[in-house]
């Protein structure tokens, strides 16, 4: 396997060396294209074939003041080792050969039916990163809301309540992405993103229900990845933010999120351990937009272009649209 370079790779970078010959690099970018979160996830590869295995350090050994000819207790740190498995997903992508002839490019014609695939793939990945849970869906990963999901749990203080009481409630993180903090792992020894196979000619059977048959080419996806979290303090969810309560001017009952926020970004150690960003659903984005404009002198939140796009940031850390985050999240207690 080729080195990695890059000490915090994104899902692409990493593509880079364990798919040297770039097979998976259309795909991934596919991917990056359809799911901000893939530009900032770091992406390492974990140390067993389902997963990855990690000391998670509990507690720092106590030091001594020590006076003239006083002794100095040995003292030692405490760690608990985790486990976090990788899910396998995969998908299959039919095509009418008949189409796929008639094509001038008929390698990209077929990567470009094949899309909607890729993009269901990438939609899953993302709602699972957020919203997957073994306990209750065991083929999954654990994702990131039962991960923190109680405001009495060892990481309450990085879980903000926004007050919200309703069954519409949604959710803000921010997180900060490294090899020491929170990234996806795939299993060792496997390449990184989607691997895609080229199954070629099949004979698709009842195709249309009436025991009818046809030619098609046949390509199959699978994506065998995970997520571990190495240091909790570096995510913060902004819960129970109550959608119909928002407003523009943060009258009534609205959540004032530029507050909030404020909050949860006192809450991360730092901003320099890894690449940070907020995530959160178009609604959540526009109310704290509109929210901001009254006070634009004040504000953290800025948009500026960035590579060729508008890139819209709060306290210099990058927004990430990201609509697999629900709408209809209950109430974290």
């Amino acid at each position: 396997m080729a080195t990695l370079s890059v000490k915090n790779p994104t899902l692409a970078d990493l593509a880079k060396v364990t798919d040297p010959d770039g097979s998976i690099a259309d795909v991934v970018e596919i991917l990056n294209s359809t799911n901000e979160i893939l530009q900032d996830m770091t992406f390492l590869e974990g140390n067993l074939t389902t997963g990855h295995r990690t000391s998670i350090r509990s507690g720092l050994p106590t030091p001594t003041w020590r006076k003239l000819y006083g002794g100095v207790q040995p003292t030692k740190s405490r760690a608990v080792q985790v486990t976090d498995n990788c899910g396998m997903m995969e998908d299959y992508a039919e095509v009418d050969k008949a189409l796929v002839d008639m094509a001038g490019d008929p390698a990209a014609f077929r990567l470009q039916e094949d899309r909607p695939h890729i993009e269901g793939m990438n939609q899953e990945f993302a709602s699972t990163l957020f919203y997957g849970d073994e306990s209750t869906a065991p083929e999954e990963f654990t994702g990131l809301s039962a991960r923190y999901n109680s405001l009495s749990s060892e990481n309450a203080d990085n879980i903000v309540d926004a007050g919200g009481t309703g069954s519409d409630n949604a959710s803000m993180w921010l997180i900060c992405w490294g090899p020491n903090t929170c990234h996806g792992i795939i299993p060792k020894g496997s390449k990184a993103g989607v691997q895609q196979r080229d199954l070629g000619e099949v004979t698709i059977e009842n195709v249309d229900g009436s025991n009818g048959r046809m030619q098609a080419y046949r390509t199959h996806y699978r994506w065998d990845v995970g997520l571990t979290v190495r240091d909790w303090r570096y995510l913060v969810r902004i819960c129970n933010i109550d959608r119909s309560e928002l407003t523009a001017d943060k009258s009534g009952s609205s959540a004032d999120l530029n507050d909030i926020m404020h909050q949860a970004w006192t809450e991360l150690p730092s901003t320099t351990a890894g690449r940070c960003a907020w995530y959160m659903d178009k609604q959540i984005l526009s109310f704290l937009r509109r929210q901001s404009s009254d006070g634009v002198k004040n504000s953290t939140l800025s948009v500026d272009m960035v590579g060729g796009t508008m890139q819209t940031s709060w306290g210099g850390l990058p927004i990430r649209r990201c609509d697999a985050l629900r709408t209809n999240e209950a109430r974290i207690t």
